[in-house]
């Protein structure tokens, strides 16, 4: 199975999350989003990290990566690997002694470690197909609208829109406003439509 290696792109929240937060993951050689779901913890644990701000007592996840740093273990990457039923399952491969083993996790815990010890973070394709959004090439997006011209039809009713399509319009908005907490129930939505429809 070819992985596919992701970065992480931004951590956001909005008002009615009720304090969860989406942890955005893209995929490095492509144009897809992963928004995961985590919470208030994890997602200061890994914002701490990435802001290189060192807290007066190690957190929990500092205290992880020391103890593989104790055992002589090295992470050689995370990996998501599973998606059920709306979760996300992940796993931190690591080698001691000459073996290699994996962990069971959250992956926001995986994450957290990720940045902690500079590993890479890869997702299966599977979940990728599953669970990613695309993002449209925002230069070849403005090519095309510029070269199409506006044209008024005052006398063509509007076609009225299905569910789907208008699932699909919000979708599309979700991911130009960069809410992937919105853009990720979005898909979730369309998908159950989908099957529904099916």
């Amino acid at each position: 199975m070819d992985l596919i290696q992701v970065d992480i792109i931004g951590l956001s929240t909005s008002p009615s999350s009720g304090g969860a937060y989406a942890l955005v993951l893209g995929e490095v050689d492509g144009n897809r989003r992963l928004p995961i779901i985590i919470g208030a913890f994890e997602a200061q644990a890994i914002a701490l990290e990435l802001e290189k701000i060192q807290p007066p007592r190690p957190m929990t996840h500092d205290l992880i990566r020391d103890l593989f740093d104790s055992v002589s273990a090295d992470v050689s990457d995370i990996l998501i690997d599973e998606l059920r039923e709306g979760t996300f399952f992940a796993k931190i491969r690591y080698s001691v002694n000459g073996s290699d083993a994996q962990l069971d996790c959250r992956p926001s815990d995986a994450v957290a470690l990720a940045v902690r010890v500079g590993a890479p973070i890869f997702v299966a394709p599977s979940v990728l197909d599953e669970a990613g959004i695309p993002t449209e090439d925002e230069d070849n997006m403005a090519a095309i609208e510029s070269a199409e011209p506006e044209v008024e039809t005052e006398h063509e009713p509007e076609t009225p829109k299905s569910p789907l399509e208008k699932l699909e319009d919000d979708l599309a908005q979700a991911i130009a406003d960069e809410d992937y907490e919105l853009a990720a129930k979005l898909r979730d939505d369309i998908t159950r439509l989908q099957s529904e429809q099916n």
